[in-house]
């Protein structure tokens, strides 16, 4: 089963990631195959916090259930999560929306320079930009319309209690016990650094 997270990151920023590692989208290629190949490579330079919170949104319209087990640090009652959660993604979803709009209108732009030789790598990462957001909006609106199930998780209360109160000589000690617990990657590069 595919768990996802939602937690507080050394910014006191919410953070919304699955337990499914990054991988590079993927998309049939026909063609400019390896026009798309440095695009998915160049979308995957990404920052972590950026790259794994789209893909969970992107992965969530995979999902047959009827509802959703989003872990929290259980530091709130549900009932405020579950309204922060919710805020958190019309939030969300308004900022793909715009998104898409920018990407749309760059994209004409950076299609005159086909006739430069060579793969048009601007054009394709500025495509394979709007593909994700576009996947990522249809995950979100997918994600409103399930029902939610939190549950709190004692080792992300620990985690927001360090950030809270700065201690940051903790912080790689708590991140190694979630993502062993959890089966994690790169924990650090989305909470912390």
């Amino acid at each position: 089963m595919l768990n996802f997270f939602f937690i507080r990151d050394a910014r006191h920023d919410m953070r919304f990631f699955s337990s499914e590692p990054p991988k590079p989208i993927e998309l049939k290629r026909s063609k400019a195959k390896e026009a798309w190949e440095l695009a998915k490579k160049k979308l995957m330079v990404l920052p972590q916090r950026m790259l794994r919170q789209e893909q969970a949104f992107a992965r969530a319209l995979k999902l047959e259930d009827a509802s959703i087990r989003i872990f929290f640090s259980g530091l709130a009652d549900e009932h405020k999560i579950s309204h922060k959660f919710h805020f958190f993604l019309h939030k969300q979803r308004t900022k793909r929306i715009f998104y898409l709009i920018g990407e749309a209108l760059v994209v004409p732009i950076v299609g005159l320079l086909t006739p430069i030789p060579g793969p048009n790598v601007a054009f394709y990462a500025v495509a394979l930009l709007l593909i994700t957001h576009w996947f990522s909006f249809r995950g979100i609106r997918r994600i409103l319309k399930k029902e939610h199930d939190f549950a709190a998780a004692p080792l992300f209360a620990e985690w927001e209690t360090a950030v809270k109160s700065r201690d940051e000589a903790a912080f790689p000690d708590i991140l190694g016990r979630i993502e062993k617990a959890f089966g994690l990657v790169n924990l650090s590069k989305i909470l912390w650094k």
